[in-house]
């Protein structure tokens, strides 16, 4: 017997991915659906939403589209979420992400912004991690279902992942044997300037980690993290030191148009000193140093801060630590760039920027997630918001970067 479940009609898209409907008052959660369907859904209560599964569409949405990958579909893959929409529907649901989360939660009275589109919806990601499980007759190499955090299925190609990041994974396959051994692991390959890195996590023992830039030719440099212990690199083809495993500009493209309209609007300002926080390898500190300005950048990626202060001239400085503990001597300055992680940034930050505002002429905040980004702005009520866009890093996820700049309020 067929299940029919119940009709819902979707109204839009939430922050992971998933469509939202309503039922007798109740919001219902529902992955895989897109704005305009009119499904058939298995409705999971709870006391405050509701989860559900698609089971059929009465009315499809015109902004869907069939999905190119077979592991989206087959495997109900977790790595994208919008593979389903149009990519016009897939940009105009985050911005209505962006929009719900600075009114919601940020308290900010704004429009939905403008949200620059991608270069390349495909092959774009310089970046892919996979979860490797050792199975009876050798290796399980891939994601996880959307609805299951704990199986892992095979994958046999991400189309949103560069090719070249692709053909190191088919190099390493056959290396599986010379990993850590453990029944799990965790590993990322990334492009560099001049090869590929590829770093392992998990395991308290690896005495082969030298034997895979022998079977893996397209690798440059072997990084690991051991479950107790900190990321090192432990094998490399030169002596040159790149800055850490975990700084890659995943699309390449967007990341240079949205760095650009950055140093643009920074330099309007004409700041003689810039904090720069989160600073990374530098991709903003050390052009604005090179005009001449005093940057103060703090990070905590210890190789980044010794790229840092190899690459900045005085009398600019790089501080290594944690934000929260150096941005209140940091201060004054003109301009102040904010580009933390997805967790967004420390109490101890936001509340240093709101009680010292009258030195600042702007403030810039770079997210990957609306959410801490409106909670971090609702903890900084002192500014108000001069202009969002943003920026479609992550083509066929729920995932979007935003840049947002502040000013403070005039007294």
């Amino acid at each position: 017997m067929i299940e029919r479940g119940e009709r819902l009609e979707i109204a839009s898209i939430a922050a992971g991915g998933d469509g939202v409907g309503r039922t007798e008052g109740m919001v219902v959660f529902v992955p895989r659906t897109a704005p305009g369907d009119v499904a058939r859904v298995r409705i999971g209560r709870a006391k405050r939403f509701a989860r559900g599964q698609l089971l059929s569409l009465d009315e499809p949405s015109p902004a869907r589209v069939d999905p190119p990958c077979p592991h989206y579909t087959i495997d109900r893959c977790g790595g994208c979420q919008l593979q389903h929409l149009s990519y016009d529907a897939q940009r105009a649901a985050k911005s209505m992400i962006i929009g719900d989360a600075l009114r919601r939660i940020g308290r900010r009275q704004i429009a939905d912004p403008v949200v620059e589109a991608s270069d390349v919806a495909w092959r774009y990601r310089r970046k892919l991690t996979l979860h490797l499980r050792r199975v009876a007759d050798g290796w399980i190499a891939g994601l996880h279902p959307y609805d299951d955090p704990v199986e892992v299925f095979d994958l046999a190609d991400c189309p949103i992942t560069d090719e070249r990041v692709l053909a190191v994974w088919r190099q390493l396959r056959p290396a599986f044997d010379a990993l850590p051994r453990e029944r799990a692991l965790r590993v990322a390959v990334r492009l560099l300037d001049d090869g590929a890195s590829v770093s392992v996590e998990g395991g308290r023992v690896w005495r082969a980690s030298d034997t895979l830039l022998a079977q893996v030719p397209l690798l440059t440099e072997v990084w690991w993290r051991p479950e107790e212990g900190a990321l090192r690199r432990v094998a490399a083809r030169t002596d040159e030191r790149h800055a850490g495993a975990s700084f890659v500009q995943v699309n390449a493209g967007v990341a240079a148009r949205l760095r650009e309209h950055l140093l643009a609007r920074v330099r309007a300002h004409d700041p003689s000193h810039v904090v720069d926080a989160y600073a990374g390898t530098g991709a903003t500190a050390v052009p604005l140093a090179a005009d001449g300005r005093r940057v103060t950048a703090i990070e905590l990626d210890r190789a980044a801060v010794d790229a840092l202060r190899a690459r900045l001239p005085a009398p600019s400085s790089a501080i290594g630590g944690k934000v929260e503990d150096h941005i209140e001597r940091a201060l004054p300055a003109d301009v102040v760039l904010l580009n933390p992680p997805r967790t967004g940034v420390e109490e101890r930050v936001t509340a240093a920027l709101e009680s010292r505002r009258d030195s600042v002429r702007a403030l810039f905040y770079v997210s990957c997630d609306p959410a801490t980004l409106a909670r971090d702005l609702a903890r900084m009520p002192g500014y108000r918001v001069v202009e969002v866009t943003g920026y479609d890093m992550f083509p066929q996820t729920a995932h979007v970067e935003t840049l947002c700049e502040l000013a403070p309020e005039v007294a």
